[in-house]
C-alpha cells in the first residue's frame, strides 16, 4: 500500500503520526476501541449498582468477555476469507444494538437471564477493530522498523483508551443517568469501526499484499506459506493453530489476561473501599495505563538485548511481583495511595510492552494468509482469559474483598511467567522475522 518508512526512536512516532495512510484508519481504530475500556467495566458499575453485588455483574460480563473471544475467533477468519468492511460494519451494529438494550434492561429492571442473554449477543457480535488495525500496519508499512512502530503505537493506544474509558465512565456516571455510560460505550462503538471500515487500510487488507512489499516473507518456519495479490501459495494450513508455538504465545496471554482480569475488578472494589464509591475509578486506572502507554512507547522506540521471549519472562515476573504488596496494603486502616499509585505504574510499565512482543510474536510465526486469524485469536485469548479471571474475581472479591482478586491476578501472572520461560526454550533456534 505505501512505500513511506517511519525510520525509527521517537521522531518515527511523529512520522506515523502525520502520515495519512496511517493515522486516519488508526484514530478512527481509536474511537472504535474506547468501548474495550467503557463496556465491561461499565457493565460493572451499572449492575452493581441496580443489584448490588458483585457476583451478578462479574457473571453478565464474563459471559460478555467469553462471547466476544469466541467472536473474534470467527470473524477474523471471515476476515481473511471476505475482507475487513464486510464483517466489521454488521458487527458494530449488532454490538451497539446489544449493548444499548443491556443498559436499558438493567434499569428497567430486566432479569438476570436477559442481562446474560443480551451481553452474550454484545460480546458474539463485538468487532474486531483491534485485530483488523493490527493487521493493517502490515499493509500500511513495508519494513519492519516501521510495522514495530506501528505495533508499539497500537498497543500503547489500548493502554490510553484504559485510561480515557474509565475516566468517560466516571464523568458519564457522575452527571447522567445509570444507562448513559453503556449508551455512550454503544454508540462510539458503531461510529469508530464506521469509520475506521471506510478507510484504505481496512479495505486494502486482505485485498492487495498481506506483506506490503510485494515478495512473500522468509517463512520461518518451513510450512508457512504467503497470500500475494492475485495467487495463493499452496499449503497454507487450515488454521493459524497449526502454526508452531502459536499455541504456547496464545496460552501465555491468556493467563496475563486471567491476572489482568481479576486486577481490574479488584481495582473497582479497591476504588469502592478507599474513595467510598466507584466514581473515581478512573484516578486508579490511570496509574497503571498511563504506565503502560509510556512503557509501550519506550519499548517501540527501541531494540533491547536478548530474545523477545525471554524479555516475556522478566516483564511477566515485575508485573507479578508488583501485586504482591497491595494484599498487605488492602488490610491496613488507611492504604497508603501513593505507594499504591506507585505500584499500578511499575505494573502498567509492562503490560504494552508484552502486548507488543505478543504481537511481534504472532506476526512472524503465523502464515500470513492466516494473519488476521492469528491476530484475531489472540484477541480472542485475551478477552477468555479476561471473562475468567472477571467472573472469578467475582466471587473471590465478594468473599475476601479486594486483595482476594489481587492474590488471584498475581498466581496468573506468575504462571504465565513460567510458560513464557518454556516458550523462550522452544524458540530459542528458531529466527523469528519480523
Amino acid at each position: 500500500m505505501s512505500q513511506f518508512e517511519a525510520g525509527t526512536g521517537l521522531r518515527g512516532y511523529a512520522r506515523v503520526l502525520t502520515h495519512g495512510p496511517a493515522i486516519r484508519p488508526f484514530g478512527a481504530a481509536v474511537v472504535g476501541r474506547l468501548p474495550i475500556g467503557m463496556t465491561s467495566l461499565g457493565m460493572v458499575m451499572l449492575i452493581q449498582q441496580v443489584r448490588g453485588n458483585y457476583s451478578v455483574a462479574g457473571v453478565v460480563t464474563g459471559v460478555f468477555a467469553l462471547a466476544t473471544a469466541v467472536g473474534a475467533a470467527i470473524w477474523g477468519r471471515l476476515m481473511d476469507q471476505h475482507g475487513q468492511p464486510k464483517v466489521l460494519v454488521p458487527t458494530a451494529l449488532l454490538s451497539g444494538v446489544a449493548i444499548a438494550a443491556l443498559a436499558v434492561a438493567a434499569v428497567l429492571g430486566g432479569s438476570n437471564l436477559l442481562l446474560i442473554a443480551l451481553a452474550a449477543a454484545a460480546g458474539v457480535f463485538f468487532p474486531p477493530v483491534s485485530p483488523a488495525m493490527r493487521a493493517a500496519w502490515r499493509v500500511i508499512f513495508t519494513d519492519g522498523p516501521s510495522r514495530r512502530l506501528g505495533y508499539a503505537l497500537d498497543a500503547s493506544a489500548v493502554e490510553v483508551i484504559f485510561v480515557l474509558g474509565p475516566l468517560l465512565l466516571s464523568l458519564l456516571a457522575a452527571f447522567s443517568a445509570p444507562q448513559v455510560p453503556l449508551l455512550t460505550s454503544a454508540a462510539l462503538l458503531v461510529i469508530g469501526t464506521l469509520l475506521y471500515s471506510t478507510t484504505e487500510a481496512a479495505r486494502s487488507v486482505g485485498r492487495v499484499l498481506v506483506h506490503a512489499d510485494g515478495h512473500p516473507p522468509a517463512p520461518v518456519v518451513p510450512d508457512l506459506a504467503s497470500l500475494v495479490e492475485g495467487e495463493r501459495i499452496d499449503r497454507v494450513p487450515r488454521t493459524a493453530l497449526a502454526a508452531p508455538g502459536i499455541a504456547v504465545v496464545l496460552l501465555v496471554a491468556s493467563l496475563m489476561a486471567v491476572g489482568f482480569g481479576q486486577m481490574d475488578t479488584a481495582i473497582v472494589a479497591t476504588a469502592e473501599a478507599v474513595f467510598g464509591s466507584t466514581t473515581k475509578l478512573g484516578f486508579l486506572f490511570m496509574f497503571i495505563a498511563g504506565g503502560s502507554a509510556i512503557g509501550g512507547i519506550t519499548y517501540g522506540s527501541r531494540d533491547w538485548p536478548g530474545t523477545d521471549p525471554g524479555r516475556l519472562v522478566l516483564l511477566l515476573s515485575v508485573f507479578a511481583a508488583s501485586l504482591v504488596p497491595w494484599p498487605f496494603l488492602l488490610r491496613l486502616d488507611e492504604p497508603p495511595l501513593p505507594v499504591l499509585f506507585a505500584l499500578l505504574f511499575v505494573t502498567g510499565v509492562t503490560i504494552a510492552p508484552s502486548l507488543i512482543i505478543f504481537q511481534g510474536l504472532l506476526d512472524a510465526l503465523a502464515p500470513r494468509a492466516r494473519m488476521m486469524e492469528a491476530q484475531s485469536l489472540l484477541s480472542a485469548s485475551q478477552t477468555t482469559g479476561a471473562a475468567i479471571g472477571t467472573a472469578v474475581a467475582g466471587f473471590t472479591i465478594d468473599a475476601f474483598a479486594a486483595p482476594g482478586g489481587i492474590v488471584g491476578a498475581a498466581v496468573a501472572i506468575g504462571a504465565g511467567a513460567a510458560i513464557a520461560a518454556y516458550l523462550r526454550r522452544t524458540l530459542q533456534h528458531r529466527t523469528l522475522v519480523y
